[in-house]
């Protein structure tokens, strides 16, 4: 058990008042310290846990070459379980960024421009999750998950600290929250989740009058729809999902819609995993429409490691096709820490826009 010798003190508030120290040090008076700090809470639990993915690049384009070290993400974020309810909660989750200022723009006029190389703040999540509100579903009301991204990140692609999902990504039609709610279905056979959204993403500005319905239907072929699966657990599932925005909401066509979908499969098994997918954007405005697919593998030799490999092909409707190439190995270090090394190519229409390898450091906790 920790001490506090008083005297000390005593000796510090005589000195800071520029007085005489007359007490003895032989007649020190010993006390107990607490033991901890008190935290005070209308919930059950707190929850606090953080991600980061810290990195290096060598990034190519042409004869030019960028070396870089990196810190593509850092998230914090704090779960408040309810006593009443322990299945349900508030989460909120904060995340770093750099400001791209090309993207920042309201009403034509542009904002936030990184000038000093600082990094903000955003807020990725902050919603009321309530547990079975209907038979075998909840529901997250607030800045809330959208139905797909979350779901593949956690069942056919395990490496969002190199890449964005295939539709994050290359051909980039969605990011993975919006303000909203999403109704989310979990049985042994069947998942889903079910939401109506603002429809322009968490870092976009809401535009036209419309909102967004946006889906997953997924057939859990192996039983594991209740289940957080892991990679050592077996599954197979087939999703269906998309979004239907409509009244001008953002990347619609002239006719204020916005409508695209998708179907996926996946299979897992303890030593590997493959993954495909086809997608369309059948109604967006140019440089958004057009269709596309992706093929992502992992075989695990070893356990620790994990050799992997991603391929994406997106054509736009005005000719413009974009193509990815992802190759890499990854080393779990333990439960906390996962170290990657990877080789990434993007094309346009045939021409190099990216040639990097990259060095990478996943870590949870």
């Amino acid at each position: 058990m920790k001490k506090i010798v008083l005297s000390m003190v005593a000796v510090a508030s005589v000195a800071m008042a520029g007085g005489d120290i007359e007490a003895p040090l032989s007649k020190q008076v010993e006390v107990e310290a607490p033991k901890g700090t008190t935290v005070k809470s209308k919930a059950l639990v707190l929850k606090f846990s953080g991600t980061h993915y810290l990195g290096f690049v060598s990034d190519s384009a042409g004869d030019d070459t960028e070396n870089y070290f990196e810190t593509r993400r850092n998230y914090f974020q704090v779960k408040a379980y309810f006593k009443e309810d322990p299945k349900s909660y508030f989460r909120i989750t904060m995340d770093t960024h750099h400001i791209d200022d090309s993207k920042q723009e309201i009403n034509g006029t542009k904002f936030g421009k990184d000038i000093d190389g600082s990094w903000n703040v955003r807020l990725k999540y902050a919603y009321l999750y309530l547990d079975n509100i209907l038979p075998s579903t909840g529901i997250e009301i607030g800045q809330a998950h959208r139905p797909w991204i979350d779901y593949e990140e956690h069942h056919g692609w395990f490496y969002r600290s190199i890449s964005k999902t295939f539709i994050e990504g290359t051909p980039d039609l969605v990011n993975s929250s919006d303000l909203g709610f999403n109704f989310k279905t979990k049985t042994d056979y069947f998942s889903s989740e079910l939401g109506v959204f603002n429809g322009s993403g968490y870092h976009g500005v809401k535009s036209g009058k419309g909102l967004s319905g946006e889906w997953r239907l997924t057939a859990n072929l192996l039983g594991t729809g209740k289940k957080h699966v892991h990679k050592h657990d077996a599954y197979a599932d087939v999703s269906f999902f998309g979004q239907y925005g409509t009244n001008g909401i953002k990347n619609a066509n002239a006719d204020g819609d916005y409508v695209w979908y998708g179907v996926h499969a996946v299979y897992n098994q303890e030593s590997f995993l493959i993954a495909a997918q086809y997608l369309k954007s059948d109604k967006a405005k140019e440089g958004k429409a057009g269709d596309g697919w992706s093929v992502n593998a992992e075989i695990r030799p070893m356990d620790k490691i994990s050799i992997f490999g991603k391929y994406d092909d997106f054509t736009l409707d005005n000719d413009t096709e974009k193509k990815r190439t992802i190759a890499g190995i990854g080393y779990q270090y333990n439960k906390n820490v996962e170290f990657i090394v990877n080789y990434d190519k993007k094309e346009v229409n045939d021409k190099t826009t990216r040639d990097a390898v990259m060095l990478t450091a996943e870590v949870k906790w």
